[in-house]
């Protein structure tokens, strides 16, 4: 599994990938990111919730309620404008730091 401190800067970008296409809730994109990770990253639900409240007053991502389920209304989430264009800019910087770190990485070893 992948420390929660080599992933942390890129919470937000994980976050609104998976919105990207389709709005979502809470639980359904934690179930997303370790499925697509195949486990090896699990974030934590005070980290979600803390990003999307982040993300949220950042006007990156905007929530609305959806359904009831089983008597509760779902919080759902969904990318806004300002949001894609936020992502398309931490995807330019993972390039730039895969580019530098891969400079300090030995593979031979």
């Amino acid at each position: 599994m992948i420390s929660s401190d080599v992933i942390r800067g890129y919470n937000d970008t994980i976050i609104l990938f998976l919105l990207l296409k389709d709005p979502s809730y809470g639980y359904e994109i934690s179930k997303n990111i370790r499925e697509l990770t195949k486990e090896q990253y699990i974030m934590k639900e005070t980290t979600l919730y803390s990003a999307f409240s982040r993300l949220e007053k950042n006007q990156y991502i905007e929530s609305f309620y959806g359904d009831e389920t089983n008597g509760k209304r779902r919080t759902y989430y969904r990318i806004t404008p300002l949001g894609r264009a936020y992502y398309q800019e931490k995807c330019e910087e993972w390039f730039v730091t895969k580019e530098v770190v891969e400079k300090f990485i030995e593979t031979s070893l």
